[in-house]
């Protein structure tokens, strides 16, 4: 089923991130359910998930940035894709991607993006495959510490 994140995924979707950039399990903490409260009362982010059984096996986050040009019409960032391993090559992904894509299409966005610091040609084409191209825009990142 994909779907929406409900209040109670909290805890199926930080142990599916822990498989993102090798993140930990954090501390159930105050802020942490404050954060969890802001982003679901947050009209502009959406968490797509995929769920079996359950279980949140794939996800990714749409979130709608309001903007100035293009007609005024916003544009949508993808973040955050992942599958657990033992889901992949179901089409969960994909369908969590197209999901996004709907909101992005219902809030009138006029472009999507997507960045991955994958450098894996198999990944590459995935979001090929997903509609994505890596050749009309470069990226440039800057982490701040």
């Amino acid at each position: 089923m994909i779907r929406e994140v409900l209040e109670q995924d909290l805890e199926g979707l930080l142990k599916l991130y822990t498989q993102l950039h090798n993140n930990t399990m954090p501390e159930k903490t105050e802020d942490l359910k404050s954060l969890w409260n802001y982003i679901l009362s947050d009209k502009n982010h959406h968490i797509i998930v995929a769920e079996e059984d359950g279980q949140i096996v794939s996800s990714c986050v749409c979130v709608i940035v309001p903007n100035l040009t293009q007609n005024q019409r916003p544009y949508a960032l993808i973040e955050n894709v992942i599958t657990d391993p033992s889901f992949r090559n179901r089409g969960l992904a994909t369908a969590c991607l197209d999901y996004a894509k709907e909101i992005a299409k219902k809030e009138n966005c006029y472009k999507m993006m997507l960045l991955t610091g994958s450098k894996l040609e198999s990944t590459l084409r995935f979001y090929e495959r997903a509609g994505y191209n890596r050749n009309d825009k470069t990226a440039f990142i800057q982490w701040i510490k």
